[in-house]
């Protein structure tokens, strides 16, 4: 039993985590990414559709205070990014808080760790991809007075759908850019993102033109309660600025750019997220927020600041640049992850093959695609989609927990980028991050304790019994 404990909890060694950096079997990552490019990296995986309907279910919660409410959500965020930065300083590799983990806390929590990121990236990118078909259809009636058929758009058992067709086609879009190599991916990730950021800017300067202070007032119509609950649900806005410590073996300068990228990335998101709250809600009166009709709520107070349609159209085209940006760079995200954890053997070999001449984990890709697909394509996601929000808060506690064991354990480690106040930081970054998890609901939590119960079933069938650090002690 002492034997099996060992191997369960013991850690892999920092230096050679980072000796391994960018190697794969059969050719390496190639680093080509710049600190701007890993910045809209993190930007594109944050920025995407939760604006574009959040917004709408949570003006009714908070009123006008929703514009604080989002401030709340950026500074719980905050603590989590700080504890990414030093380590995405420290441990500079594709893992993630995979690999932060398997330095700090050990296999075992290091592939539950993994586990949740796969719930985070893989099944998130599906419930996004599902939902591209509505906004598709929502610009082409604005643009064309015509739509799909919900036959292609909806996955089976919902609204008269067949096949999400929708759906997995801009998962093969990313797959294709993504295959293309990773610069060409991060260019096309560059300007897909400059587009949605366009989108917001213009709605801010459209809604400002109608804009009231009388809309304002009173500020805090539910109180600090009000102000609370919807920072709950607007922090999931949030989720994905990690995006860019997955890039970490293919940045050029990963010591320096990656804090710099998380940091950056989360101020740019935060800055928009709060000039759309407040344009909102000056514009068009709180208590005229329908939460059931979360998806135009944007484009519905663009309409009517200016008493045209068109700039709905122009809303309707930024949400889908916004979900096919969240696409390919989640995608690409899980790829790298899985890469990680293949060349620590936790999960077949074949997810840590580079193609020598492209330099990308091209067969990795296309499983990943190829499942990611299947979910989007048939099956309505649910309750489980939910669940991505569960498993990502289990890994930002996971990194606040290893900036505190590092930081004891290997004090000469250089380190690019240090959180401040430490450890007040990462401590108030995991009891954050645990009274969010707590407020979320009990199906959600069924959901997540399913998930973990296969997670730890494969690890002990396979991760267990092919792992190379454990095959090294054996």
């Amino acid at each position: 039993m002492v034997s099996v404990a060992h191997r369960l909890f013991r850690t892999k060694p920092t230096d050679q985590i980072i000796a391994e950096g960018g190697h794969g079997e059969g050719g390496e990552l190639r680093r080509t990414m710049t600190l701007w490019q890993l910045t809209l990296f993190s930007v594109g995986a944050t920025l995407g559709t939760g604006i574009f309907v959040i917004l709408g279910q949570a003006v009714p919660k908070a009123g006008p205070a929703v514009v604080a409410a989002f401030v709340l959500a950026a500074i719980t965020a905050l603590f989590s990014a700080l504890s990414y930065a030093e380590l995405a300083g420290t441990i500079p590799v594709a893992g993630s808080s995979y690999s932060y983990a398997y330095a700090t806390l050990g296999e075992l929590v290091a592939w539950v760790c993994g586990w949740c990121l796969m719930l985070e990236y893989a099944v998130s990118v599906a419930a996004v991809a599902v939902g591209w078909g509505e906004y598709l259809n929502h610009f082409f009636r604005d643009l064309f007075g015509w739509e799909l058929p919900a036959s292609v758009t909806h996955s089976p058992g919902s609204q008269g759908g067949v096949l999400n067709l929708t759906a997995i086609l801009i998962v093969l879009l990313a797959t294709w850019l993504l295959l293309r190599g990773a610069s060409e991916s991060a260019t096309a990730n560059a300007v897909f993102v400059m587009i949605k950021v366009v989108v917001l800017v213009f709605f801010c300067l459209v809604a400002f033109t109608a804009f009231s202070t009388g809309n304002l007032t009173p500020f805090v119509p539910m109180g600090v309660a009000g102000i609370t609950a919807a920072a709950s649900q607007v922090f999931f806005s949030y989720i994905g600025f990690d995006a860019a410590s997955t890039a970490g073996e293919e940045a050029r300068n990963p010591r320096r750019d990656l804090p710099l990228a998380i940091v950056f990335s989360l101020a740019i998101v935060t800055v928009v997220y709060v000039a759309v709250a407040l344009a909102a809600v000056g514009a068009m009166p709180w208590r005229q927020f329908d939460p059931e009709s979360t998806e135009a709520s944007l484009a519905l107070i663009a309409d009517r600041a200016t008493g045209a349609t068109w700039p709905g159209l122009v809303i309707s085209f930024g949400a889908v640049v916004a979900i096919a940006s969240v696409v390919l760079t989640v995608l690409y995200g899980q790829t790298r992850i899985l890469f990680a954890m293949a060349r620590d053997g936790l999960i077949p070999k074949i997810f840590e093959k580079v193609d020598p001449r492209r330099q990308v984990p091209v067969a990795n890709t296309l499983i990943v695609a190829a499942f990611v697909s299947v979910l989007a394509g048939f099956i309505p996601l649910g309750q489980l989609a939910e669940a991505t929000s569960i498993g990502t808060l289990f890994a930002f506690a996971i990194v606040n927990v290893g900036v505190l064991v590092l930081r004891r354990t290997r004090p000469d480690l250089p380190r690019s980028f240090r959180t401040p106040f430490f450890p007040i930081t990462p401590i108030l970054g995991v009891i954050l991050c645990v009274v969010v998890m707590l407020g979320l609901a009990g199906v959600t939590w069924l959901a997540f304790a399913i998930w973990m119960l296969v997670g730890l079933l494969a690890y002990f069938l396979y991760g267990y019994r092919h792992s190379r650090l454990n095959r090294s002690v054996r």
